[in-house]
């Protein structure tokens, strides 16, 4: 993949809307590529994280630990989805096991990479800040909608 095919994939990536082609060309230009064979993990729930991976072609499955301790698939992930985004701004540990279903390949963004944009790049602070600002917004309406269940199941 050209450098350019990098730059047009990560302008769809929504976390990085907004950033000049300036910007995702260093982000794809610092990035390294990892190839992930088929039912190989990426990564596993509760490891360290010190990147995201954008996916550039292939699928994964998302799997999280159920209450008895089993993994449980949660979800797909496929091209231009970003997995672990939390993880190029904050230490954080890894909240699933990700697993190629398909030979894949996935760009890796590196944490201190990022950090130096956001710092040579002022604005991209702004623009993660609102994006989480939004997404945490949406996931608390998520959270009041649901309370209703909780609060019957407790009136049980």
């Amino acid at each position: 993949m050209a450098l350019t095919d990098d730059i047009t994939l990560l302008s769809k990536v929504p976390l990085f809307s907004g950033f000049s082609d300036e910007m995702l060309r260093l982000i794809a230009f610092g990035a390294e590529r990892k190839s992930v064979a088929r039912n190989r993990p990426l990564f596993h729930e509760g490891s360290s994280a010190d990147c995201a991976f954008v996916i550039l072609s292939g699928r994964f499955k998302l799997l999280q630990r159920n209450r008895k301790g089993k993994p449980e698939q949660i979800g797909e992930a496929d091209a231009g989805d970003l997995l672990g985004e939390l993880a190029i701004v904050s230490t954080a540990n890894r909240k699933m096991t990700v697993v190629a279903l398909e030979d894949s390949e996935v760009m890796r963004i590196h944490r201190p990479m990022f950090r130096r944009m956001m710092e040579e790049y002022p604005e991209i602070a702004s623009l993660l800040q609102e994006r989480i600002r939004r997404n945490l917004s949406a996931m608390l309406n998520d959270i009041d909608q649901l309370a209703w269940r909780f609060e019957e199941a407790v009136d049980k």
